[in-house]
Parts: structure tokens; sequence; C-alpha cells
């Protein structure tokens, strides 16, 4: 009951601050917030004669500080990386230095700070699975397509990220792999943040609307919504997260496939639950040895509430992708060669699923999630490669064809090739 007391208030806190960084100022409970990060950064200054009693600040990052007196509650004060001298005076006078040291956060922020803001690394993985979709699509490639759908992808999964960090920062500040994200340490504003979403949205959106087709930003739309309205809130109320995360991680492969050709079909299905299933070994694995942190922030993951299911899951999917594997030949997506090519890949990646459900620890986890981030990589170059149709083969088959038939109109080729019909425009 404490706890949950503690973090409503951290959050009414945390968007009554919405225009500036925020300076903390909590409740008697405060410092069960930031226990675990005091005990790691033990530093200490001492306030003498602040309304007649001693007070001790705790350093417990490089931006926040706990004000901790005998009589009074705890004030979670802000400070820009330096602990201030000992000082004497009123409280309310030392309160004012504190605010003071905050730095002012201009318009143009620092560039990497947006990029930190939008995960940048996971915003690259959702760009690079899109562009791996239009690649292998069979239709012609269009360059200007191709750019402008990596960049509505790009855009879209950023604000989606931004929005994630805007919500989640209460819960940010009591995870060690999350405390120190630009909007939990106060680098950027909330208003910075939701602007910078709202614009790298309706930005995205519009790109892909009117640069590629409208199923395309339907599907990025979605995506937005899915993982923001749905995914996010969901972590803290039941483990089928996992399940509504993988769809969001599947979609972006199938934007890319509909960029290309304009409509979906079987192939974007297979690329689809290839990514869908992926997620579950990558993802458990991972969460495995953040058991601590997503139990400390209140996360309902798999790996918290039903270690068993975990393990279970993660071999029952990487079995998945096998299957899937040996079925997109026999569904005309690929030719027989990814089916052979890409077994030893995903037995491999079976074989630590079954070592991490037999031993269900560290080392075993570790293994798994290292491997998945190989695995993704190499199982879409084998796809590309076993790509059933290259049109630009079959143009110049075509080409050289027609050539040797007298009589036959080779500017036809126009109608069929929309490619080459924009550049003769």
């Amino acid at each position: 009951m404490v706890t949950c007391v503690t973090k409503m208030n951290i959050f009414v806190i945390r968007f009554s601050h919405f225009i500036r960084p925020i300076k903390f100022t909590y409740s008697q409970k405060a410092s069960i917030l930031k226990s675990d990060a005091t005990k790691v950064n033990p530093n200490f200054v001492f306030f003498h004669n602040l309304n007649g009693e001693r007070r001790t600040v705790k350093k417990i990052d490089d931006s926040i500080a706990l004000s901790v007196g005998s009589a009074k509650a705890p004030i979670l004060i802000s400070f820009d990386g330096k602990l201030p001298p000992a000082a004497t005076g009123s409280l309310e006078e030392v309160k004012g230095l504190q605010s003071d040291s905050w730095a002012k956060t201009p318009l143009s922020a620092n560039f990497q700070l947006y990029l930190r803001l939008s995960k940048i690394r996971l915003t690259s993985l959702v760009v690079v699975t899109s562009m791996a979709g239009y690649a292998m699509a069979p239709a012609s490639f269009d360059l200007t397509t191709f750019a402008l759908c990596s960049v509505g992808t790009g855009l879209l999964a950023g604000a989606s990220n931004s929005i994630n960090q805007f919500f989640e920062v209460p819960f940010d500040a009591q995870m060690s792999r999350t405390r120190n994200r630009v909007l939990v340490k106060g680098m950027l504003t909330p208003l910075h943040a939701v602007s910078f979403a709202t614009i790298a949205g309706v930005g995205g959106f519009a790109i892909l609307n009117f640069g590629v087709n409208g199923i395309a930003a339907f599907l990025g739309l979605s995506n937005l919504i899915l993982y923001t309205c749905i995914y996010t809130p969901m972590k803290r109320y039941s483990i089928l997260n996992t399940w509504v995360g993988s769809v969001v991680g599947a979609i972006p492969p199938v934007m890319g496939w509909v960029a290309c050709t304009g409509h979906v079909d079987t192939g974007a299905w297979i690329l689809a639950a290839l990514l869908y299933a992926w997620q579950f070994p990558h993802f458990n694995a991972l969460s495995w040895n953040l058991r601590p942190d997503y139990s400390r922030a209140g996360y309902r993951m798999m790996a918290v509430t039903d270690p068993q299911l975990c393990r279970r899951v993660a071999l029952r999917y990487t079995i998945g992708i096998a299957g899937i594997s040996l079925l997109a030949p026999a569904l005309g997506a690929t030719d027989a060669w990814f089916a052979l090519t890409s077994l030893p890949l995903n037995a491999y990646f079976t074989f630590l699923a079954w070592e991490f459900y037999k031993n269900s620890d560290s080392n075993s986890s570790r293994k798994l999630f290292r491997f998945s981030l190989l695995h993704l990589p190499l199982l879409m170059v084998l796809f590309l490669l076993s790509k059933k149709r290259w049109i630009f083969m079959e143009k110049d088959d075509y080409i050289k064809n027609t050539s040797k038939m007298p009589g036959v109109d080779t500017s036809s080729l126009i109608n069929i090739f929309p490619l080459n019909a924009s550049k003769s425009a």
C-alpha cells in the first residue's frame, strides 16, 4: 500500500510539472523510490542550522539528491552534477539554491538527447526490418518510395518510444537499467518530449500516407497506438503485454512489403510470423536477468510472475520459427533453398532455447539473448537471397526475348514496370 501511494505521488508530481524539469519534492515515503540507488552511491553533505535542525543530503546519482531531516519529510532535490557546498540559513534559501542549479533546456536542445528520447537503437532496428520487408517484396524497387518508407517508419517509431518514456518516468526511475533516461534525469522537459513525439508522429504518418500509400500509413499509425496506448499500460497489469509487444514488432516488415507491392500477400504474412515468433526467445531471455528491476518497478513480465512459462514460451517459439521457415517455400514466399539454409541456424537457436529451458540460469539466458541478435539479421539475409521473384532479372530476360521477336513494341514494357514509366516521364 505504501509503495502504491508513493508511486501515485510521484506520478502526480511528474505531470503537474509539465513545462520544465521537475524539482522533486515527494512525500515521507520518497526515500523508498531511491533506496537502492542511495546504497550504490552513498555520498553525503551536511547542512547545519536549517530551521534549527541538522539535515543530510544524500547524493543518489548525477542529478538527484535526497535531503533527509529528523523532524520533517525528506525532500528530493536536483543539482547539476556537483553537490553544493555546506551552507547555513533557512531551508527555503537552500531549496532556492537547488532550483537555480537546473540547467535551462533550450528549444533546440542537444540533438543527442532527442536520439536517446527516441531510443535510437530500437528505432534503427524497426527501420531495418521495414527495409528488409521492402527488399524482399516481389515488385520493382523504387528508391524514392524505399527512402520515404524508411524515414516515415523511423519517425513513427521514434514518436512511439518518446511517448512510452513520457508515460513511464515514475517507473523508469525505479529501475537501474532505465533510471538514467533523459526524462528521468530532467535533461529534457516533458513538454519537449511530447512536442517531439507529436511532430515526429504527424510527420511520419504524412510521409507514409502521401509519399508511400495509405495501407503503410494505416499500419504505422496502428502500431503507434498499439505500442503507446495498449502495450505500455498493459506491462503493469498482465503478462499478455509480451504477446501484444510481439505484434508491434511484427508490423514494420509488413509496412515495407506493402510500400513496395501496395498490398499484403502470403510473403508479408510469413515475414510477420517470423518477426512475431522471434520476439519471444529474444525478450524472454533478456528479461530473465532483469527480474529484480521489473519486480521493483511493478511490471508484470513472464520472467517475474511465471518463470516456468517464460522458459516454455521461449522454447516453443524457437521451434515455431523453424516450422515457419520450412513452410515458406511451400507457400511460394521463397524457394526451397531458404528451408535448407535456415535449418542449421534455427536448429542452433532451438538448442539454445532448450538449454535455457533446462538450466534456467543467467548464463543460458545470456547466450540465447546474444544469439537472437545474430539470428534475426542472418534469417532475413537468407530470406532475401531465397527470394522467388527478382523483378530486375525478369526485366532483363523479357527484353532479351522480345528483342529477338519482330514487330514487338518494347515501349509496352513501360506498362509492365512502373519504375521505368516514372523515369520515362
